[in-house]
C-alpha cells in the first residue's frame, strides 16, 4: 500500500511538472502575440503589459526548476521519466529566453511610438510573430503528447523564419543606405527581427529535447540553419566619375 502511495505521488510530480510547463509556454505564447501586436498597432499600453506579465514568466521557471531539482534528489527517475525531468529544466529555460525577447520587442515599441515604420518591414515583422508563436504551440503540444513527428518538423520551420529574416535585413539596409535619415528606425527593426529569429531559434531547441525525450538521443543531423546576416557583406553603389 505504502508503495502504491509512493507511486502515485510521484506519477502527480511529474504531471505537475508537465502542467507547469504548459502554463509557462501559454503566458510566452501571449506575451508573442502581444508584443508584436503592440508593436504594429503602437500600442503603448499593451507593450507595457507584455514587460509586466514576463514576471510571470520569471516566476514559474523558478517553480519549475525547484520542483525538478527535488524529484530528481527524491525520486531518482529513470530511462523516460528521467529525461522528461532533465527535458523541463531545459523547456522552462528556453521559454523564459524567449518571454526575454518578447519583453526586449515591447521595450521598442516605446521608441517607435511616434515613428511610422518603412517598406514592408511591420507586415513581415507580424508575419514572423505568427510563425514563431505557432512554432511554439506545436513544440508544446509535440512535448505533452511525446510526437515525435511534430517536434522534427518543427526542426524544418526555423529555416524559413532565418530566411525571411534575411530578407527584411536586406531591405531595412537598403533603406538605410538610401537615406541616413531611417538609421535608427530600421536599427530597431533589425533588433526587433532578430528578436523573433532568436525565438524560433529556442523553440527548436525545445523540439530537439522533446526528440531526446522520446529516443534517448539527440538528432543525428545538424538542423537547417539558413541566418546569414552575419555573413552579409553589403556592397555601396558607386557611379564612375568622368
Amino acid at each position: 500500500m505504502e508503495n502504491e502511495h509512493i507511486v502515485k505521488s510521484y506519477d502527480e510530480e511529474l504531471t505537475q511538472i508537465e502542467n507547469m510547463t504548459l502554463v509557462m509556454g501559454g503566458l510566452v505564447e501571449t506575451q508573442i502575440l502581444e508584443s508584436v501586436t503592440a508593436l504594429c498597432n503602437h500600442d503603448q499600453k499593451l507593450a507595457e503589459k507584455v514587460r509586466v506579465d514576463d514576471k510571470a514568466v520569471d516566476v514559474l521557471e523558478s517553480q519549475i526548476n525547484d520542483l525538478t531539482l527535488r524529484t530528481l534528489a527524491l525520486r531518482q527517475p529513470l530511462a523516460m521519466d528521467l529525461r522528461s525531468v532533465i527535458c523541463a529544466l531545459k523547456i522552462s529555460s528556453n521559454l523564459e529566453r524567449i518571454g526575454d525577447y518578447a519583453k526586449n520587442i515591447s521595450k521598442r515599441t516605446q521608441v517607435l511610438a511616434d515613428i511610422r515604420s518603412v517598406g514592408t518591414a511591420e507586415r513581415t515583422i507580424k508575419r514572423m510573430g505568427e510563425m514563431v508563436r505557432k512554432m511554439v504551440t506545436d513544440v508544446l503540444n509535440a512535448y505533452i503528447n511525446k510526437d515525435l513527428a511534430i517536434a522534427d518538423e518543427i526542426l524544418l520551420c526555423d529555416e524559413e523564419v532565418d530566411y525571411i529574416h534575411n530578407t527584411l535585413f536586406r531591405e531595412l539596409l537598403t533603406y538605410m543606405m538610401e537615406n541616413p535619415g531611417n538609421i535608427t528606425l530600421c536599427m530597431h527593426l533589425l533588433f526587433i527581427a532578430r528578436n523573433l529569429e532568436r525565438m524560433g531559434d529556442h523553440a527548436t531547441c525545445i523540439a530537439e529535447q522533446v526528440h531526446y525525450v522520446v529516443t534517448g538521443s539527440v538528432p543525428e543531423e545538424n538542423r537547417p540553419k539558413a541566418d546569414k546576416t552575419s555573413q552579409m557583406i553589403v556592397e555601396e553603389n558607386c557611379e564612375s566619375k568622368e
